[in-house]
């Protein structure tokens, strides 16, 4: 690009190859946009909001419009336009409202005879998926230690139940996920990189997983017809506070870098190899108390169930930190390098 002279416009020289790939004609006006991580795009269009989504509704079931209105969100959709040539039913109506509620940021704007409008208001400014994924990991693990105790505690309280909050958490995380891809403004206004936004994405999809494993320990403790042999409980409650534990330290790595968690900039990547070293042990242990499990005449077949949910628990916390060393790699790439141990 040449320095522009006074009141003009920069000149940018392009070669005809590039420009004719990129459909530039000679002498067009584009858009230089700067992207936080450093990335110059050149636009030739100017970013405007999407068209609605339009779905008709007519004669569609209720299990398959929720499931419509639940991947448009998470496909980053921000508007949907439900429209019917018989008019909208009393039925729809009450299902699409009790999907919205359980969609951060979604509102019904618009509801008639002939058709509603389903729009995601909240202001992306206002959107912080670094605190999301905190929140996604605080609940998750608090379902996954109430699960365990249900499972272990014969006098421990009903868990409280976590699943929608968790569920809420992950698609919200998913829709902005969508947006920041398909559009650098989106992305600008989160304030992060793209690996940065890929990095959380994939971490949120593992807490998710997490609160899974703890709905599958739970749904154990709610079948068993007798207490679990004291035995047991000591065993399985280990297992499962270390597991918590190594989800705990492996968001951390992703979330904070090259901090307290790993273990300070110096010796970050190691410390997050010590991480896959313990999910690797603590998947052995998980792998040997099941043998034990199985050759127990007295033990509950159903304990297996529980027992593979917490070595769920272990691999995704190990898809975590593996997701934070690559990022850790990646700030390393342009040093000396580092040694492998």
């Amino acid at each position: 690009m040449r320095a522009p002279e006074a009141n003009s416009r920069p000149l940018c020289d392009a070669t005809k190859e590039w420009a004719t790939a990129a459909d530039i004609e000679p002498g067009a006006v584009v858009a230089l946009h700067s992207h936080i991580d450093g990335t110059l795009v050149v636009q030739t269009g100017v970013e405007s909001e999407s068209e609605p989504l339009m779905l008709s509704v007519d004669d569609a079931d209720p299990a398959a419009l929720e499931r419509m209105l639940r991947a448009a969100y998470t496909a980053g959709v921000d508007s949907v336009e439900l429209v019917s040539s018989d008019g909208v039913t009393e039925s729809t109506h009450r299902r699409v409202d009790r999907v919205t509620r359980t969609l951060t940021g979604v509102t019904v704007t618009e509801s008639g005879d002939d058709g509603m409008q389903v729009r995601s208001l909240l202001d992306v400014e206002e959107v912080s998926i670094t605190q999301s994924v905190r929140q996604l990991q605080f609940a998750a693990l608090s379902a996954h230690r109430e699960a365990t105790a249900a499972l272990t505690t014969a006098s421990a309280d009903a868990p409280a139940g976590q699943a929608d909050g968790t569920d809420r958490i992950a698609a919200m995380v998913d829709h902005y996920f969508q947006r920041g891809l398909d559009s650098l403004s989106v992305m600008d206004a989160l304030g992060l990189t793209r690996p940065e936004l890929f990095d959380r994405w994939v971490t949120a999809r593992e807490l998710a997983r997490v609160a899974d494993h703890a709905d599958r320990i739970e749904a154990v403790a709610d079948r068993l017809d007798e207490p679990v042999d004291a035995e047991a409980v000591d065993d399985i409650e280990a297992l499962a506070d270390r597991s918590r534990d190594l989800v705990q330290d492996a968001v951390g790595v992703v979330l904070d870098g090259n901090g307290e968690t790993a273990g300070g900039a110096d010796d970050a990547p190691e410390a997050v190899q010590g991480l896959l070293d313990e999910r690797d042990r603590l998947c052995a242990d998980i792998d040997e108390f099941d043998r034990r499990l199985f050759e127990t005449d007295a033990a509950d077949y159903r304990l297996t169930h529980a027992v593979d949910a917490v070595r769920g628990t272990a691999e995704a916390a190990g898809q975590i930190a593996e997701v934070g060393l690559q990022s850790l790699l990646r700030e390393r790439c342009s040093s000396a390098g580092m040694d492998v141990e």
